[in-house]
Formats: C-alpha cells, structure tokens, sequence
C-alpha cells in the first residue's frame, strides 16, 4: 500500500514476494519460447538453459549482497545512480519499463494464439484485449488484492510444470501413457545428433534463453519491502533462481527427450502434447488453460513492476506529475493504466505486423526478442554498480554473510557472457532486429535525458 506522500510501505509479504518473482520469470518464455531455442539447437537447449541460469544467479547475487546492506525499493536503479551515475539510473528505469511492456505485448500475443484452441475463429487480438482490461482492473483494486492475485495465478503453473514433468519422466522410464514401454533418452541423440546445429545453433539459441529468465531481478523492487529484508533476500534470491533452474531444465528435458525435436513444429503446444500421451486428454483443455494462465501472470507482473518504475521516475521530476496521482487503496492510477495501454498496443500490433512484415509466423521471435537488451541493461547495471559498491564499502564486506561468489572476476566474467550472447544476436537475422531496436532505444533515452536537463537536477531529486 502507499501512504498519502505516495511511498511505498510494506504492503506485500514475503511468500507474495518470491511468487512474483517467480510468476514473473516463468512465463511465455518457457511455455511458447522453448519451440524456437530446441528448432536452432536441438536437445543441446539443456544446456543453454542450464548456463544461463547459472550467470543469472551470479547476478542475482550480486544484487543480493547490495539489497543485504541497503534495501531499497527499485533497488537497482538506485544503486545505478548511487555507484555509477544518475544517467545510468535513468537508463535502468526505462529499460525495465521498456522491458516489461514489450514481455507484456509478447504475452498477449501468446494469450491469443492459446484461445485458438478453444476458438478456432476468433480473432487473435479480442482475447488480448480482454486480458489487459482484466489484468489493469486486478492492478487497480490493490497492492495487496495484486499480490494474492499473482500468488495463486504464479502456483497454478508452477503445478502444471511439476505434473508435466513428473508425467514426462513416466513416460520416459516407465512407458507410462506408451503400452508400459518406456521411450528412454535416445531421443536426446538419435536425430541429428545432441547439438544437430552446432555452436552457431546454440549461441542463437542462448538469446531466447537468456529472454526467459528476464523478470527474476523482480526481488530487487520488491526487496526493500518485505519485512525483515536481511533474511528475505537470501532465502529469495538462493531460493528462486533454483527453482527456476529445476522448472526449466526440467521440463525442456522432458519435452527433448518425449519428442523427437526436429517434429516439435508440428505437434503445437509440447505441454498440452506431453499430458495427452499419458493418457489425460480430457485434460488438454485444461492444460491449455493453465499455459493461458502463465501468459496472464507474466503480463500481470510486468504492470506491477513497470508501474511502480514509472511513478519513481515521476517522483524524481523525471515524467509528469499526474503519474504521482494515488487513489485511496494505494494504487497509482495513471502509471498502471499508461502501461496497459503500452501492452494494448501490442496487442493491436500482432494483427497490424504481419500485414507488412514477411515471415509473421516468427512475430513471437520478434516481439519478445526485443525485450532482450533493454532486458539485460539492469544485470549490467547490477554488476558494474557492484563493483564499485565493493569498493565504497570494503570494511562492511569484510564480515558480509552473503557473499558474491568469486568476488569482481565472476562480475567480469557474467559482463562477458553477456556481451557475447548480445554479439551472437547480432549475426542472427531474427534478432538483430531486436538488438538494434534496444539500441536506438537506449540512444534516445540518453540522448532525451541531457535534453530536458535531468542531468542538473539536484542529488535529491535524481532516482
């Protein structure tokens, strides 16, 4: 909830908290991105998944030893400003609302699509339409009444992952589904080869991947309101970033090893597939419903956290005032309602793009791979503050309980993963797109930010 000087207080517990984060980072990615990583890389996505997973945890860790010290809401974009400079703050803002307004766009894409199988005529943009009002009306009730909200929507799929791969690895091992005969992994090699693409497929394969854990620096917003920070953030940060790791390894392995992965293009959702082979088919409605669901709770996620991003920027003097604007149940009005047009508009995108856009069937690629740069531009921003943070703060480090791995080299080592996964996109003809628009994107908001002067407001005003 937020009090009558538009601060945040303490509205959201800590079970609420890591359900956000987790709601947040499991959504579309896994759910729709999963058919484009295993079409360039085979059943070698494992691994991608895997060794995304690991630096993205390095960086968490990195924000945790941060947040342990100083928990503050929007955490990372203080820091930014605070150890770099208040540009850089401003970049990490934007980005994030950037960020979470094209994963929301990507997410209403997905909604559409799904509702095909219910409603094979429909248009695809009338669903979207109708889970955005939905989504902005549950934003709007309360802080709270969101956070319930999310709790249950973020269960709900981290069920579903649990059954499909406890019905995969049935499948698998015990032919459960298949006439008691158990399919085994040779799936995992007998189609091409483990990685049937080579490196260059696997490191095209790594943006997509990378785009599926965007959302987990969530507890950095959240992070400075849950009550006893010191010991929420390490049971979050260590916690979640597992969890993600088992969800996602898991059910790609499931799905590699069920099907052969040169035929998953054809057999449409790979977990509504993997459900009706063991024999629950009156479940694939409900199944699709529950993929349904995981696209809202992504979307859901992005209005909080981008809403919450664009009233500190209008706090700071950086957007206009109305977006301070607080109803009595502690919502801010107009920056929820600004971001679920922004998504809105996605929706209206997806039938306008593939009039002019060749090749619509990869608009999801498209769309969503957008998000990737503006995506990595707060782990950046993480890791470079951190190194600083390290150096302004030596003397309470010394005794620090929650401790980066590997200290500044494993800073510069993640820096370089990420660079390199951002190089291998631009050689990807359905990613460049994306980089450059995160370019240009980035470009202009520095560019704007020294234009309207921001750069003389005083320390206090800045983020």
């Amino acid at each position: 909830m937020m009090n009558e000087n538009n601060e945040l207080q303490r509205g959201l517990g800590a079970r609420q908290m890591r359900m956000i984060a987790l709601g947040g980072t499991i959504g579309v990615g896994l759910f729709m991105g999963a058919t484009s990583t295993i079409k360039w890389t085979g059943p070698s996505v494992i691994f991608a998944y895997l060794i995304a997973g690991l630096f993205l945890f390095l960086v968490m860790r990195a924000m945790g030893e941060m947040v342990y010290l100083h928990p503050t809401s929007g955490s990372f974009a203080n820091f930014a400003s605070d150890y770099i400079n208040p540009v850089a703050g401003y970049l990490t803002a934007w980005s994030n609302i950037f960020q979470w307004v094209v994963v929301g766009m990507s997410e209403v894409i997905a909604v559409g699509e799904y509702m095909n199988y219910w409603f094979p005529d429909l248009p695809q943009w009338i669903p979207g339409i109708i889970v955005v009002l939905l989504l902005a009306g549950a934003n709007l009730v309360s802080v709270k009444a969101f956070g319930e909200f999310e709790f249950w929507f973020a269960m709900i799929k981290v069920v579903t992952i649990i059954l499909m791969i406890i019905a995969g690895f049935g499948l698998i091992f015990f032919g459960l589904g298949n006439g008691g005969e158990a399919i085994g992994l040779s799936n995992l090699w007998s189609h091409g080869g483990f990685m049937p693409n080579g490196w260059i497929g696997f490191f095209f394969a790594l943006s997509i991947v990378i785009g599926s854990y965007q959302g987990v620096e969530l507890i950095g917003i959240t992070a400075g309101e849950t009550k006893d920070p010191q010991k929420n953030i390490k049971s979050a940060v260590n916690g979640v970033i597992w969890r993600i790791l088992i969800f996602y390894i898991g059910a790609i392995f499931v799905i590699v090893t069920v099907y052969p992965w040169d035929e998953l293009g054809n057999i449409g959702s790979p977990f509504v597939a993997t459900f009706a082979k063991v024999g629950i088919t009156f479940a694939a409605g409900l199944i699709n419903f529950v993929v349904l669901t995981a696209a809202m709770s992504g979307c859901n996620s992005g209005i909080f956290s981008a809403s919450r991003m664009t009233l500190n920027l209008s706090q700071k003097g950086m957007l206009p005032k109305f977006f301070r604007k607080v109803m009595k149940n502690g919502v801010p009005i107009w920056t929820v309602t600004a971001i679920a047009i922004g998504i809105l508009i996605g929706a209206l995108l997806n039938v306008i793009l593939p009039l002019f856009i060749k090749g619509a069937d990869s608009i999801f690629v498209y769309v969503y791979s957008a998000s990737i740069l503006p995506g990595m531009v707060p782990w950046f921003m993480i890791l470079i503050s951190h190194l600083r943070f390290r150096k302004n703060h030596s003397e309470e480090i010394k005794n620090h309980p929650f401790k980066m791995p590997g200290g500044a080299i494993t800073n510069y080592i993640t820096m370089a993963f990420f660079i390199m996964v951002l190089i291998g996109m631009l050689f990807n003809k359905e990613t460049v797109v994306s980089v450059v628009i995160g370019i240009v994107f980035l470009g202009c908001m520095t560019l704007f930010y020294y234009l309207k002067g921001y750069h003389k407001l005083s320390d206090d005003q800045q983020i």
